[in-house]
């Protein structure tokens, strides 16, 4: 562990963040240590609920994950605003050849990795074929598109890459695709693990922060990197000193934490929470239109829900009023698969809301026709908003004989048992923000080689559907395009993997000291963009 740094008060930094791990166990500390301070910058806290447990940037990625390698490394590209848009990172500018085929990206000539090394063509061509010949985490976005031998380093400040196929959505996912250090992951690597051990919590970035203390279960400590290639977007005398990302499983515990002054910023709070938050001198409450559908995916390949009829049936006996209720007015209830903002959105005639008599009549076409069945409702402990629609679906099922048992699970618990069919739960909250607004990221998750990941355990397997997918992803004609979502989110809906829910307001509380953060609907969830973040 690195040493510590002195603090202009006299404390180590090594006690401030033991004592971050006791705020969490009930210890009270003075509101001061909101903005931790080294010398005379500031840290900034941040807290939510779910931790880190991979930040290997080509194997994982959810809100927190992304939040934190975000923090650590750079990518050719980079989303910010809202509406999102994709601008230059690393790579100053790109361009495309006439069939969409070939794309060419020039970097930067300062960009630099954490030890010193430059941040060149071949770091470039390095980790985009690690990504692919790993095939976790992002590989899915373009796997199917990308040879790692059409992924050339034409010079230092060059790379080219060739498509095997025209790709509409190529340029929303290089955001995601985080650029590490080839001399760092080849020297760590174990055996032929690509250096996934050594990635799993250690740097081999470029970016904002680098890592000071790493515990992925509890507290993640990021020095700012004072000489960071691009530069910070506030005055030098507000650049933070860091961050510190502190893991406080429960909302009622984030709450009084940041009320006491002990974090900056919270996430992942409750609806009565953050309205409370919102009142309260000194807090600021953030409020934007969402984008992130929640549902309720039902395993399609196992157990009564594997019955089309069967799942029709919980649509249209689920009481879609309680969300919004949950949710004290802040969401709209969802009508296709695609959120409102996403191109291509169509409201599908006939979406399924509460009806007892038609969740009757399918039910009796089920081999459950008089229920006397029981499900398991599984969601991530520590969310109350994701409880209480559990026990809202609990009620609702009530009439038709069907018992739901509310169960909570750790988020890495609950998304290793929805990798496979056999283990994945009947019916399972999910969140998930789109990772670009290009359509054919919703398509995706319905397709099924998405089968297993976080985003699809409903595990959908039809083969209309992925032919209507596959297609649709190669036109090139707008309106042609166009139309053909319209199909596919027809064909979702009339498949039900789903209870479609709604689209709630994406909120963040923070203390009104706190400045630079900026609202961008692809971020995922609870993820802040921490790098212009200061106060």
């Amino acid at each position: 562990m690195p040493t510590s740094c002195e603090m202009g008060s006299g404390m180590k930094r090594r006690d401030i963040l033991m004592a971050a791990g006791a705020v969490g166990a009930g210890m009270v500390v003075p509101d001061a240590w909101a903005f931790e301070r080294v010398g005379d910058r500031r840290m900034l806290v941040f807290s939510g609920g779910q931790p880190v447990p991979v930040l290997d940037p080509h194997v994982r990625y959810d809100w927190s994950t992304r939040m934190m390698q975000q923090s650590v490394y750079d990518a050719l590209a980079k989303y910010v605003g809202n509406p999102a848009k994709v601008i230059p990172w690393l790579a100053e500018r790109w361009e495309t050849s006439a069939d969409g085929l070939v794309w060419t990206f020039h970097l930067v000539g300062n960009a630099k990795f954490h030890n010193g090394d430059p941040v060149d063509a071949e770091a470039v061509r390095f980790s985009y074929e690690r990504a692919i010949k790993l095939n976790k985490g992002v590989a899915w976005m373009l796997k199917a598109y990308l040879d790692p031998a059409n992924i050339v380093a034409v010079d230092a400040r060059t790379v080219r890459i060739t498509l095997s196929q025209p790709y509409g959505a190529f340029l929303s996912f290089i955001p995601l695709w985080y650029i590490v250090n080839p001399k760092q992951v080849t020297a760590n690597a174990v055996g032929d693990d690509y250096g996934q051990k050594f990635l799993t919590d250690g740097d081999a970035g470029s970016g904002p922060f680098r890592i000071k203390r790493w515990d992925g279960q509890a507290v993640m400590a990021l020095d700012a990197v004072a000489d960071y290639w691009k530069g910070w977007p506030m005055a030098d005398a507000d650049r933070p000193a860091g961050v510190i990302y502190r893991v406080v499983r429960e909302p009622a515990p984030r709450k009084a934490a940041l009320q006491r002054g002990e974090v900056d910023m919270v996430t992942e709070m409750t609806p009565d929470d953050y309205d409370q938050l919102a009142k309260m001198p000194g807090i600021v409450v953030t409020d934007d239109v969402g984008m992130t559908p929640f549902t309720i995916q039902m395993n399609t390949q196992k157990g009564p829900t594997a019955d089309l009829n069967f799942r029709k049936a919980l649509a249209y006996a689920f009481d879609y009023d309680a969300l919004i209720q949950i949710e004290n007015g802040a969401a709209v209830l969802m009508d296709s698969p695609f959120p409102n903002a996403m191109t291509g959105h169509v409201a599908i005639k006939d979406f399924p809301r509460r009806n007892l008599d038609k969740a009757r009549e399918y039910l009796a076409k089920t081999p459950y026709a008089k229920g006397g069945i029981e499900l398991d409702y599984t969601y991530v402990a520590g969310l109350e908003v994701e409880r209480r629609i559990g026990l809202a679906l609990l009620e609702s099922l009530q009439a038709l004989n069907i018992k739901i048992n509310v169960v909570a699970q750790p988020w890495p618990t609950l998304v290793g048992r929805g990798a496979k069919p056999e283990t994945a739960s009947d019916l399972v909250a999910v969140y998930v923000t789109p990772v670009s607004p290009d359509p054919d990221v919703l398509a995706a998750q319905y397709a099924s080689t998405a089968a297993g990941q976080f985003w699809a355990m409903h595990q959908l397997n039809d083969k209309q559907l992925d032919e209507m997918v596959a297609a649709a992803r190669l036109e090139n004609d707008p309106a042609k395009r166009l139309a053909a979502y319209a199909a596919i989110q027809q064909r979702i809906v009339d498949l039900q993997p789903c209870i479609f829910g709604m689209l709630e307001n994406r909120k963040w509380a923070m203390k009104s000291y706190v400045k630079g953060f900026e609202y961008c609907p692809v971020r995922l969830t609870g993820e802040a963009d921490l790098y212009a973040v200061h106060a």
